[in-house]
This record gives structure tokens, sequence and C-alpha cells, in this order.
């Protein structure tokens, strides 16, 4: 599939983020080429036409670096999630190079940096992306090929992902690995989810992990992939969502396999209902 670009502009590169952990988040882009079926931003932006269309469109804030450089002289310092509702190094990013432009802003004005990707490409920022000012987050739902190529179509592959985690840890940059979403039935089984936590064990990272959040459009846009995964679970996942038991025993497998492997883990959302 290929993407439609095209560019506009910002009021504010800085939003207050709602997000465990961050003051401010940052979005150089709206819309993300890779395009994960289970993406529900299209949600938080609300447009259906953008759902059924998410990974072949995106939009470039041209003026985003220009703005944040106001604003990081008048706002107080905080830490700044790049990004939470794009990735910031899809592969667009090679070419503008809007990210990284944006945190070299931040560093040099002290801005805590927290990175989260599917990208190897954020690698390119090694050289200003240093211990201290910057953690790196990768996700990783599975490391099963097959399956990231239906979820995650335009993302880099799982072992790609892993050398992200391996070389900033070797540099002291805190790595961590989002496990998630963790779907029923999909990528919840023990083998699965040890491949993942494996990688975080070997990498010093600690695991934070995620549910899948069924909101508008998430489903339309996921079904066809559980189909062919498993043909009798797209009718049956809505009841595994609101059984808040399937999700408690998820959380208990998770943490059990992190115990066993000496890694860190917690809920992105420990407070989601029924989670204890």
């Amino acid at each position: 599939m290929s993407t439609k670009y095209s560019t506009g502009v910002c009021r504010t590169a800085l939003s207050v983020s709602k997000l465990p952990g961050l003051r401010y988040s940052l979005n150089p882009y709206v819309g993300c080429e890779h395009g994960c079926r289970y993406c529900y931003v299209p949600d938080i932006l609300g447009g259906e036409k953008l759902a059924f269309k998410w990974g072949s469109t995106v939009k470039a804030k041209k003026n985003i670096a220009e703005v944040l450089a106001r604003e990081v002289m008048k706002k107080p310092k905080g830490i700044v999630g790049v990004s939470t509702i794009c990735d910031p190094y899809q592969p667009i990013e090679a070419k503008l190079m809007l990210t990284r432009r944006c945190i070299e802003i931040l560093a040099q004005h002290d801005f805590p940096v927290s990175i989260q990707t599917k990208s190897k490409l954020v690698l390119r920022d090694a050289d200003m992306i240093v211990p201290e000012k910057f953690d790196v987050g990768v996700t990783i739902s599975t490391m099963d090929l097959k399956l990231v190529s239906r979820l995650e179509p335009g993302a880099s592959l799982p072992d790609e992902r892993v050398q992200v985690l391996e070389e900033f840890s070797s540099r002291g940059v805190e790595t961590w690995l989002f496990l998630g979403p963790i779907i029923p039935g999909i990528n919840d089984s023990e083998e699965s989810m040890t491949q993942v936590i494996d990688v975080a064990a070997r990498t010093r990272s600690k695991i934070i992990y995620d549910r899948l959040n069924p909101k508008r459009w998430v489903m339309d846009r996921l079904a066809p992939v559980l189909t062919k995964e498993r043909p009798d679970l797209a009718e049956r996942l809505s009841d595994f969502m609101r059984d808040g038991s399937v999700w408690r025993q998820i959380c208990l497998r998770v943490e059990s396999i992190c115990r066993e492997l000496g890694i860190k883990c917690e809920a992105a959302f420990p407070n989601w209902p029924n989670t204890r």
C-alpha cells in the first residue's frame, strides 16, 4: 500500500499528556505508516475515514521544531513522550528529520525525553540519545514474523527492534520493552510472551505490558487478521475483553514469567477495570 504524504502546521509542540510518567507529549506527525491493525489512535483523533486509511496517509507538522524552540523557553521542564499518537521514527522521518530536530532542541534545554518506537531508524540518532537525558522504549508484541507482518505491516522486524534495545542498553541508556497489546488467543501464550520477555532479560530492559484497547474501529480493522489466525476468535474476542478474569490471568502469567527471568515489569495502566 502506497502512502499519501502532506504537510501542515501546528500551534503547539508540547501538549500536556495524561499518560503515566509523562508531563508532555510531542507528535511530529499525524498518522503512522506502520499501519498497526490494533491501533486505537484514530478514535482519539476522531475520524472514521482516517481509521480505515490508517497507515496510508501521513501529515507532517513542518513547523514543529520552530514552535518547540519557542515553547521550551517558556514551559516548565518535564518528561516529554516522543511520540504518543504516532511513531516518531516511521519511514518519512528518514527524509524529514522532524523528530531528530525536536529531540535535539529538547536535550539542549534539559527536557528529559522518553522515546517509544517500533523502528530501527531510531539508531540513526544514537549520537544524541545519551544516558541521563533519554530513555528508549521499543514495542514488541510478538517475535512471530508471520503474525507481525499481519498486525504491524509497516514496522521494523522484531529482530531489528531487538537490536535497538541491545545498542542503547550497551550505551548505558535506560531501555524498556513494551509488550502489547496482548490479545487473547493471538499472542498471550506462555511461549509467545516468554520469547518477548527473554529479550528484555538479555537487554536489561524493564517490561511494560498492556491489553488490547477495543476503541471504535479497532475491531473492524483487526477482524481480518483474527480470522486468518483464529477463525473462531473474531466473534469471541469482544467477550474476552469484557471478561476481567481473562485479563487478570494474562497479568499473572506475564508477572510470573518476569519473576522467573528476574525482570522488572508493570502494567501500563494498572487501574484498568477488573485488572486486579
